[in-house]
Parts: C-alpha cells; structure tokens; sequence
C-alpha cells in the first residue's frame, strides 16, 4: 500500500517510523511519502493561509498550494488515490472504514491547519476521485496529523503481514465477526497471582468453550457500562439465547422491534 501526507509540519508525522507502522515501511509493506505543503508556495514566506471571505475569526488555507500539490502527487503514481480528509465535520472513522481502506492500494491524506482547507480544493478533487471526509471523534484539535496517524495505525495492522499474528486483530473491539461492535473485554497474562489478584479461573481452566463465553460475556458486560449506545443499535439477530439472558441481568430488555433497550436510571420499565 502507498499513504501520502502532504501536511506544513512533516516532522509531526515521525511516528510513522516506529513501531508497527515502521517496521511495516521496512518490510517493503507500507510506501509512505511525507510531503511539505510549503514546497508548493510562491512567495518568499511561504503563505499557506488568508483570511475567510465572509469574515470571521481564524485563517483559511489558501486553495493554490493544495491545488498543485495535490496535482504533483497524483502525477507521481499509477490509478486513482483515496483521498482521506481529516476534519471534526466529517463521517465517524470506524474500524469498518479502517477495514474498507486498507483494501485501497493508494490513500492520499491532507491534514489541514487553521480553520481548515478553501472548500473549492475538496470540490474539485471529489468531482474525479472519492474523497473521504472523515472525524476520528467529536472534538477539535489544532490540526489534522494527529488524525493522520490514528488512521494510519488502524488502517496499516489490518494489512496482511503488518502483524505478528494474523489472528491478533480479530478479536478487537469492533472488530467483524462474533464480537462485532462490542469492545473487547479484559485480557491477563502471567503471573497467575499478582498483588493478591487472581487471574479468572475459567482462563486457566482449558475448557475452550467455557473461555469463549466469558469472553463473550466480558465484552457485553464492558459494552453495556461504557457504550451502551453500540449495544442499542446492534441488531438483536447477533445475540443468543446466553446473550439474552446476560443482557436481561444487566437490565436491558428487547423492544417491539426486537432491538435492546434500557430503562433509564430509577424508572421502572
């Protein structure tokens, strides 16, 4: 896979050589090229921004320099990129998406500054190539590489030789599959004892099956405290007859639709 960064602070991104991601860059997995956006101005400081038309506070970046930068990457490769947009006013980054893109041989991303990227430079570029605008939450930070290099991470550990084990992301939290959009639940490793804490009982047991349960029930029980909203939305298909009876524990009841839901805190359901 080929990832662009055209960005104004390359040395941002030099995490990207550490790690899973550089060790995937060595192994010849992961062609990465960093590009500085400055490299395309034309005046003597290098302006990337000026004031919004409209007025109001902030900078805009300036379409020119993304324009031609964006021209020369492409012209630099075979096939039409992805084009990733980190912005707080894009679709949600999922570890679906993450899965989606790493099919892609060619992501081209465009971290933005300020008050973001003159709209006429997504306009051209999405009227030719699918350009994705993406948030990886609901917050605002002062640039886009910090984005960059979650989707990067999510997006290279899911590319086949990345991880040391081909099996090691397939019971993430939302990973596809059994466990899909439930977070994953507790994990331990030896020492057997540690502090007075024992590790459950039921993971040194060798009982295959019962393991597979209480994981199962693990990541319910964790789903249900912290993002209930995912079990909410689950379609109830996905649940067994223990599913069921661990949720109707943990207060939740099927609805006329069949989906799960909960009666608020001190309301009688």
């Amino acid at each position: 896979m080929r990832l662009d960064v055209v960005t104004i602070f390359p040395e941002y991104l030099e995490p990207l050589n550490v790690s899973l991601v550089g060790k995937a860059r060595a192994a010849g997995l992961l062609d990465v090229r960093i590009h500085d956006l400055r490299a395309w101005t034309r005046d003597r400081h290098h302006t990337v921004d000026d004031t919004p038309y409209g007025g109001g506070p902030g900078m805009v970046m300036k379409p020119e320099p993304w324009g031609e930068a964006l021209d020369a990457v492409l012209a630099s490769g075979e096939g039409e990129p992805v084009v990733v947009v980190p912005t707080p006013s894009g679709r949600p980054f999922t570890q679906r998406l993450a899965g989606e893109l790493s099919e892609r041989p060619w992501l081209v991303f465009t971290p933005a500054r300020y008050e973001g990227i003159d709209r006429r430079v997504m306009d051209e570029f999405a009227a030719r190539l699918d350009v994705r605008e993406v948030s990886i939450g609901d917050y605002v930070l002062a640039g886009g590489e910090a984005p960059v290099l979650v989707m990067v991470e999510a997006i290279a550990r899911l590319l086949p030789g990345v991880l040391g084990n081909a099996d090691s992301h397939r019971d993430d939290s939302f990973a596809p599959g059994p466990m899909a959009d439930l977070l994953e639940g507790p994990v331990y490793t030896k020492p057997p004892q540690w502090r007075g804490r024992d590790v459950p009982e039921v993971l040194i047991s060798g009982h295959h099956g019962r393991i597979a349960r209480w994981r199962r029930d693990q990541a319910l029980l964790r789903t249900s405290l912290h993002r209930p909203d995912l079990i909410a939305r689950c379609d109830p298909a996905a649940f067994d007859r223990h599913d069921r009876a661990t949720l109707a524990e943990l207060g939740w009841r099927p609805g006329p639709d069949g989906r799960f839901g909960r009666a608020p805190d001190g309301m009688e359901e």
